[in-house]
């Protein structure tokens, strides 16, 4: 039994692996893509950075 979705099937690797298609599917991300990814993380940080930077002015009262 799959491991992954319980049908009856079984990947010689035990299930890990997808056992309902491609075992492996390599996506190569367009320019547009990486651009898109990295400014959405970029956006992530700055929020980081923000609520550390108000943790610090709080205990620094």
């Amino acid at each position: 039994m799959c491991k992954d979705c319980g049908c009856e099937s079984e990947c010689e690797c035990g299930g890990d692996c997808r056992c309902h298609g491609r075992h492996f599917e390599r996506h190569y991300q367009t320019k547009a893509e990486q651009i898109a990814e990295l400014e959405s993380y970029l956006g992530e940080l700055k929020t980081e950075v923000q609520a550390v930077e108000e943790m610090l002015a709080d205990l620094q009262k």
